[in-house]
């Protein structure tokens, strides 16, 4: 089979969704299946890939981590010819997204939909975002999921938000997986050593694209509640993004400093081993369409201390690997650290075993087998491309009306305030 996947991000950009791409490709080409990733260029992108056609962008678009791919596609129809992909798979509803659809309509092939993304919660990347900005985001990726031929949701949660807000495309469950065999060991007290972390401190750890939907700024406060009662606790955060300096302001509000320590982007063994260095694994995130963060650092043996969300839910049992909290305030949060930090060795090592119990349920090669699987049954029963054109320039319609009427009302509110964010967008 010939899979063409299109995506907003890609490696070396750090988030769930570049994550996912990587995992699933390598699966489908370790099972001889040929992979086209059409992704953005990023910077420091490595300089030389397999099957990777990379479209000039915009880079750190509107102070964010992500690039914006811009509408000029040199040869990649030539390319996509040579390709001949069977099926068109795509991770956004926008953007590269766009292109697929108009790819798949033009070459007549089934198109999928991964809805790996709550848009909602990401508008602030975007001039004026606003409660408008927010609905326009859900009608959209709404309306795309609805011109495709196959939807997949990461989540059951996602797959029953999806209904509710009138997707009547078939969707499929089909969660990310995870390699438990490699986050099974690693040299924890190594990276308490360089970190300067005491080896007998209780570490409460996160890990993750450090971005405001991550809802870190709440997370960052009810650890740093607890590091300041506790003076054995520390806070170790892998990652890197435009939250990291609020998280190091917060701590030092507290007058804890000493207690975090920000070990920055981490790949594949520094990684596991820092995940090693953890006692118990901190998730504050209401953004996320499933738990692969979670299955990773469950994999490596660590409870979870988590906030009831969509994607979430599926993973975090309460009680059973980690505590799941319904109470979304920041006191609660800290008290369920507390609850873990004062727990007795034997229920710690029993949460343990039961997250790693559930990373292997979690496994990377059953969900690429369920995504082929999904493949084949779409390519021998479903007609493609069974939109129209009509409903392809009925889209283009309703989002060049809703953007200019959003653009109209940032603008107005840009200049009450003076700004000059949007000069020149009149032109």
């Amino acid at each position: 089979m010939n899979i063409a996947i299109f995506t907003n991000t890609f490696t070396p950009h750090v988030g769930g969704v570049a994550r996912s791409v990587e995992a699933f490709v390598a699966e489908y080409r370790k099972l001889g299946h040929k992979v086209l990733v059409v992704a953005p260029e990023f910077a420091d992108m490595p300089q030389h890939e397999t099957d990777v056609v990379r479209i000039a962008a915009i880079q750190n678009f509107n102070a964010s981590d992500f690039s914006v791919a811009l509408p000029i596609h040199d040869q990649l129809s030539e390319i996509l010819d040579a390709f001949a992909p069977d099926i068109i798979h795509s991770q956004h509803p926008f953007l590269l997204g766009m292109t697929a659809l108009r790819t798949a309509r033009y070459r007549q092939l089934p198109l999928v939909f991964t809805h790996h993304t709550l848009y909602e919660q990401y508008t602030h990347y975007v001039p004026g975002d606003s409660a408008t900005m927010q609905r326009f985001a859900i009608e959209l990726a709404t309306r795309y999921a609805n011109l495709c031929d196959q939807v997949i949701a990461p989540s059951q949660s996602i797959a029953e938000l999806l209904s509710q807000r009138g997707v009547v495309t078939p969707v499929e469950v089909i969660p990310t997986g995870v390699y438990p065999e490699r986050f099974a060991h690693g040299e924890g007290s190594a990276v308490r050593r360089q970190l300067a972390i005491p080896a007998d401190a209780f570490v409460i750890g996160h890990m993750g694209r450090l971005a405001p939907e991550k809802n870190l700024e709440f997370l960052a406060h009810a650890v740093a509640n607890v590091a300041v009662e506790r003076a054995g606790v520390h806070f170790l955060v892998v990652g890197a993004g435009p939250s990291e300096q609020a998280i190091r302001a917060i701590f030092a509000q507290a007058g804890v400093t000493d207690r975090l320590h920000m070990a920055g982007i981490l790949q594949q063994q520094q990684l596991t081993d820092a995940l090693h260095a953890m006692d118990i694994f901190a998730f504050a995130s209401g953004s996320e369409t499933q738990g692969m963060v979670l299955t990773e650092a469950m994999a490596a043996g660590l409870p979870v201390v988590a906030l009831d969300a969509p994607g979430v839910r599926e993973v975090v049992k309460h009680g059973d690997n980690g505590l799941l909290l319904y109470d979304n305030t920041p006191l609660a949060f800290s008290a369920a650290l507390r609850q873990l930090i004062d727990a007795p060795a034997q229920q710690l090592q029993a949460l343990r075993q039961h997250a790693g119990a559930t990373a292997e349920a979690f496994s990377m090669p059953r969900s690429a087998a369920k995504a082929l699987q999904c493949f084949r049954i779409l390519l021998d029963s479903q007609p493609a491309g069974t939109g129209t054109e009509r409903d392809w320039e009925d889209v283009l319609a309703w989002v060049k009306a809703e953007w200019d009427i959003l653009r109209s009302v940032a603008v107005a509110g840009t200049a009450a305030v003076g700004s000059t964010l949007f000069a020149g967008s009149e032109e």
